[in-house]
């Protein structure tokens, strides 16, 4: 398969702290890819550097989005990022807490709308016909991924698991090709965490929307990805299927320990 994302040597430095250290990262169309590391190893700064929150200081993130051609991305501003189809969520959730969960989720389809300046500002009729769509869209995205019974709900009353998914949902509604997962499962009881699991396959089998994700609970890590990356003191340090991760000599003594069974 192609790759929808091709980051190579990437380099991020604050002073003389460099976080990420050269990273070769590759994701195929269709694929489930984690990377893992311990905390700090520079793997949400590396998100950082894809997403455009930080500008790499080397380096060059190269997308190929399904059907359209390939583009350099490197140090484009997070909504040029997200128009060119990537997506992404926090470690920390980070939702409008007095808005609505159907807001929540209409803010970012209507980083989709088409209506400009003139239309926003004088409501022509094709501009309502299209915020028409985008309730009815965003409602459907909801129903999706499983929480559309709470559309009316302020986000701040949500139960964390709900908060968790509405923040997938929004970044969703986006459109993406590709998806990027910061912790999802940060925080989550066993059962929560299961079914994540469910809803990250039907994302990428029923949505067709690559994933990557950054996780620390090892088990949803190995149930799901196809490859894995390590990083460690932001260099990578080690990639490839679960099994050969799982007995790898740097990773056990970098990351999962010795007695690591997953």
């Amino acid at each position: 398969m192609a790759a929808v994302l091709d980051v190579k040597s990437l380099t991020m430095d604050f002073g003389g702290l460099r976080a990420v250290d050269s990273a070769d990262v590759s994701v195929a169309e269709g694929e489930i890819v984690a990377l893992i590391g311990p905390n700090g190893a520079g793997k949400t700064t590396f998100f950082n550097c894809i997403t455009g929150v930080y500008k790499p200081t080397q380096g060059e993130v190269q997308i190929n989005p399904p059907g359209k051609e390939a583009k350099t991305i490197t140090g484009f501003r997070p909504n040029r990022v997200t128009d060119c189809g990537l997506a992404r969520t926090f470690q920390n959730i980070r939702l409008f807490q007095n808005m609505t969960v159907l807001e929540n989720v209409m803010i970012g389809r209507h980083s989709r709308l088409k209506a400009g300046l003139f239309g926003a500002l004088f409501r022509n009729p094709a501009t309502k016909i299209e915020e028409e769509r985008v309730v009815e869209e965003s409602y459907e995205v909801l129903e999706k991924i499983g929480i559309g019974r709470y559309v009316n709900e302020l986000a701040k009353n949500l139960p964390y698991g709900a908060q968790r998914r509405l923040e997938i949902a929004r970044a969703i509604a986006t459109d993406p090709f590709l998806l990027l997962l910061d912790e999802p499962a940060a925080g989550m009881n066993p059962q929560e965490t299961r079914a994540l699991d469910d809803l990250i396959i039907q994302i990428r089998d029923t949505e067709k929307i690559t994933i990557l994700l950054i996780e620390h609970d090892m088990s949803l890590v190995m149930r799901l990805s196809e490859r894995i990356y390590v990083m460690d003191y932001g260099k990578l340090i080690a990639s490839g299927p679960p099994e050969q991760i799982k007995q790898d000599p740097a990773v056990i003594k970098a990351y999962l320990g010795e007695d690591f069974d997953a």
